[in-house]
């Protein structure tokens, strides 16, 4: 193994340990749904549309996409068939060797990071160590992707971070940070870079080509849609121009060192967001589409995120 694939290997093992919580909260779902218990029930391997049934009757009805995604992580395969193992076999209620009760609750992240701010100063630097060690994979894997643009509007910049560090690497580049008021209030001043503040749900500044980071994962399709929409009117040169994504692209049934940890993020999505999720490349066609991009390109990088670009019709 040469130094490079060790050092993405040891990475996606902390993306694991950093995020363990997730495979708990998803048992916890499946044990307080009684999934287990409704699997046995069947004496047999079962459906998900099959499980989902058995839930309507017993309870309120599910929400069948976030069960879906439950259960995807818990298998971490193409499985379509659901069965016992000898760990979930513990997990029945009514069994003599039952554990189900051990499941603990705790807070919420944002909740601990209001009430402590130890923790609250070490998440937000985590944070900024991942924007900055994505870019670092993006300008290295995504050199030649930024010639021939002028101008760069960057979609949920934040501080500027990200297009600064691009206009750096890209000194023909002019940069444009783009997100809400108050956040770009308070954006340090970077050279060859304009910030820039209002509502992308509304309007997103004219340029060369967009680029988004870790931005529409935090919303459902028909939010991603809209803003997706407004970046084609924002695109001044349709013939030459693109929306760069730097977005995971799952996949499900991948054996690979960050597939896991695609659907672990996926999790944290459907937990801390109001219909978030990460896509797989069919769903991310089907979004595309939809907002007038029918021609993408994937560019795999070493790292968990990929690069999407996407070009106007």
């Amino acid at each position: 193994m040469d130094v490079a694939e060790e050092r993405l290997k040891g990475q996606a093992e902390i993306w694991e340990h950093i995020f363990a919580f997730v495979d708990s909260m998803a048992l916890k779902c499946v044990v307080e749904l009684g999934i287990p218990n409704i699997i046995n029930s069947h004496g047999r391997p079962v459906t998900i549309s099959e499980i989902i049934d058995s839930l309507k009757t017993a309870t309120s009805s599910p929400n069948v996409d976030y069960l879906t995604r439950i259960m995807r992580l818990l298998v971490h395969n193409n499985q379509t068939v659901y069965g016992l193992t000898r760990s979930s076999k513990w997990l029945l209620k009514d069994s003599e060797f039952n554990l189900s009760p051990l499941r603990a609750h705790g807070c919420g992240i944002w909740d601990l990071a209001l009430v402590d701010p130890e923790f609250n100063k070490c998440f937000n630097g985590a944070m900024q160590s991942m924007t900055i060690m994505i870019i670092n994979e993006m300008l290295t894997e995504y050199r030649d992707g930024l010639n021939g643009i002028g101008s760069l509007v960057d979609v949920g910049g934040g501080t500027g971070t990200m297009i600064a560090e691009i206009v750096k690497a890209n000194p023909h580049v002019q940069g444009i940070n783009f997100d809400l008021p108050h956040v770009v209030s308070t954006a340090p001043e970077f050279s060859g870079v304009k910030h820039v503040g209002g509502d992308m749900f509304v309007h997103i500044p004219e340029a060369d080509a967009v680029i988004m980071k870790s931005l529409l994962h935090d919303w459902t399709d028909e939010d991603c849609a809209k803003i997706l929409r407004n970046c084609y009117n924002a695109i001044t040169n349709k013939k030459n121009g693109k929306v760069i994504i730097v977005e995971v692209v799952l996949r499900p049934e991948g054996s690979g060192v960050f597939d896991k940890t695609g659907l672990i993020l996926d999790m944290v999505m459907m937990a801390h967001t109001s219909g978030g999720k990460e896509r797989t490349e069919v769903e991310w066609k089907m979004l595309l589409n939809s907002a007038g991009f029918p021609r993408y390109n994937i560019i795999q990088t070493p790292a968990c995120p990929c690069i999407i670009e996407a070009f106007p019709e």
